[in-house]
């Protein structure tokens, strides 16, 4: 006589309950940011009008609202002139960057002449460069783009180069059994096991790109070339205008957002259908 187990198998109960966290962190992922951005925002009107803050120390939300709307022509030139700044400096140092560290990788003698000043170039701060540009550079923009530039280099060069050395030896091992050429074991070899490496790296290069961007503004800028956001914001602060000043730095804020994002997206596609950082996980 047989008997048969009606019970729900333990894996399925196993299954569920793993559906429904993944469906739960999926909506706390935007909600959760979301609630605190609209507390923050609460807080702050509440803090301004509650106790009657004046707007020269701390403008409320709602008056710099009113002054992103009503500086739009200004704020949007600005902003597009800080944008265009950010990704040149962010292309050539991806350029740069790259292209050294597959010199570094292929002559030991090329990285040891030049890995020194490029460590220089790093280690020392923009703001005591820029006035030098400014000086020897009759376009101040361009002085801003070395600016930003020579911030956003080193990242890039210092994780590719470390990607390109971080290849497998039995592989290469392999490649040498096989008589692969120097370009081969680049590009099928390195250049893959590198890939990782040089997108983490350019994650942090968008950032600091921006960043470089805005104190090159904020040190040139002061000499009235007007360049984008920074200098705006620097504008702003002279005049008193704080909703403007406001205004200007969510902007930068949100443009640096926009960049984590694009970059984090990049680095997903790229590497969401082979790479271990990038697989989705059990759990």
């Amino acid at each position: 006589m047989s008997v048969t187990d009606s019970r729900t198998p333990p894996v399925d109960h196993e299954e569920a309950a793993r559906a429904r966290r993944e469906q739960v962190l999926r909506i706390a992922k935007w909600t959760l940011p979301s609630l605190v951005m609209v507390l923050t925002l609460l807080g702050w009107h509440l803090y301004v009008t509650l106790w009657e803050v004046p707007h020269y120390i701390l403008p409320g939300p709602l008056l710099v609202l009113d002054k992103l709307i009503e500086d739009w022509d200004l704020l949007w030139a600005a902003t597009l002139t800080t944008g265009r700044l950010t990704l040149l400096a962010l292309v050539f140092a991806i350029l740069g960057g790259a292209l050294l560290a597959v010199a570094f990788t292929q002559s030991k003698w090329i990285e040891m002449s030049f890995f020194p000043y490029a460590v220089i170039l790093q280690v020392t701060p923009v703001v005591a460069i820029a006035p030098l540009l400014q000086i020897y550079l009759d376009s101040p923009f361009v002085a801003a783009l070395l600016c930003a530039w020579i911030v956003a280099f080193f990242p890039i060069l210092s994780n590719t180069t470390v990607g390109l050395k971080s290849t497998d030896r039995n592989l290469e091992d392999l490649y040498t059994i096989y008589g692969a050429s120097r370009w081969q074991r680049l590009r099928y070899l390195a250049a893959p096991s590198a890939l990782p490496y040089f997108l983490s790296g350019l994650k942090i290069a968008g950032g600091l790109a921006l960043i470089g961007a805005v104190v090159a503004e904020f040190v040139i800028g002061r000499a009235g070339t007007g360049l984008g956001l920074a200098s705006t914001l620097l504008e702003a602060s002279y005049r008193f205008n704080f909703g403007r000043l406001y205004a200007a730095l969510i902007l930068i804020s949100l443009m640096g957002v926009t960049i984590f994002a694009v970059m984090s997206l990049i680095s997903h596609l790229a590497l969401f259908r082979w790479h271990e950082s990038a697989l989705k996980k059990d759990g």
